[in-house]
This record gives C-alpha cells, structure tokens and sequence, in this order.
C-alpha cells in the first residue's frame, strides 16, 4: 500500500523511495460452494475483471461447462448447444457489481439457465446479504496483513496463501459441523 504519510527529524527532509505500481495488481474472482462439501473456488487474475472474465470464470469453474463459455457461443450463431446439462441445478447468487450486470454477462441468463445455472441476484447496496464478503474480509485483514511486496510474485504468493487459509478453514468448518451433527 502506499505510504500517506512518514515522520523525519528536524530540519531534514524525509525521503520516501517511489516504487512503479503499475502491472502489480492481482484481483481474485471468487465462488462459496454451500451444501454437502463446502468449498471456496478461486481464481487469481492479473487483468482486470470484465463480463467475459466472469463468465469464462462461470462456465468453467462453477458450472463445468466442458469448453467453458466458448460451449455458450454454439449457441449464440444460431448452432444447437450441445446436449450437456449439470446433474445437480446451481444457483449463482452475485451482487451488482460492474462485470455482475454487464450486457455481455447477463445476456447469457437463458443460455445458462438452459445448462443448469441460474442466476440470482442481491438488492443493491446491500453487502451483508453475501455470505463470500465475510470470507473476502477475514482473507484481506486477517490472512494478507503484510501489504509491503515489490514484486508481482511475493503478491500472487501472498494471495494464494490467504486464499488457501480460508479454504482450510471453510473445509475444516463444514467436517466439524458434520462430526458435531
């Protein structure tokens, strides 16, 4: 993170090394699987997070679309789509984030729901209705408190290892819960 402010002794200046930002960002796109096996999926990315991001993201982790959403195309230049459905229906619940109600993204509801996936989507402003905001929130402040890397692979480093905590502590959760019942 960057440094706001810095304190120096009297009468010298204080001198604060820039360092280049750019091409140092890492975004997370992210799923909390609820039901018999709960689960976090999660996917590190480099760029920035768009429609097609999210959907290829979609189709491929969440749904298992063999192909991912290039299978979703067949069927957008007037081809049939391949007769592939889930076994079990899967709900993706999202909040109205720019990439969440996207054209590109939410014109493929019926394509989607067609292979087994609905989408559901939260009230605005409304946060606390999202149960992966938790997980977002102990991953940032509990799990990635050092905030100071240099380079592109201490973060991506960083961030995995968040990421794979909360998936120990989801997994860990659910077979206690279960042993409990």
């Amino acid at each position: 993170m960057p440094t706001g402010y810095t304190w120096s002794r009297i009468g010298q200046r204080a001198v604060v090394p820039r360092e280049d930002t750019r091409n140092r960002r890492v975004n997370v796109l992210g799923a909390l699987v609820v039901g018999t096996e709960p689960d976090l999926l999660s996917e590190r990315i480099t760029s920035s997070i768009d429609a097609a991001v999210l959907l290829e993201f979609v189709c491929r982790r969440l749904a298992r679309l063999p192909g991912g959403a290039a299978a979703l195309d067949l069927a957008a230049d007037g081809t049939p789509i391949p007769v592939w459905r889930r076994r079990r229906p899967c709900t993706v619940v999202l909040d109205n984030a720019s990439a969440h109600v996207a054209r590109a993204f939410k014109g493929r509801r019926e394509q989607l729901a067609k292979i087994g996936v609905e989408l559901f989507y939260l009230p605005p402003r409304s946060p606390e209705l999202n149960d992966i905001e938790l997980i977002w929130r102990s991953a940032k402040y509990e799990d990635y408190p050092q905030r100071a890397h240099t380079e592109l692979d201490a973060i991506s480093a960083a961030v995995d290892q968040a990421l794979t905590r909360q998936r120990a502590r989801i997994q860990g959760s659910a077979a206690n819960f279960t042993k409990a019942a």
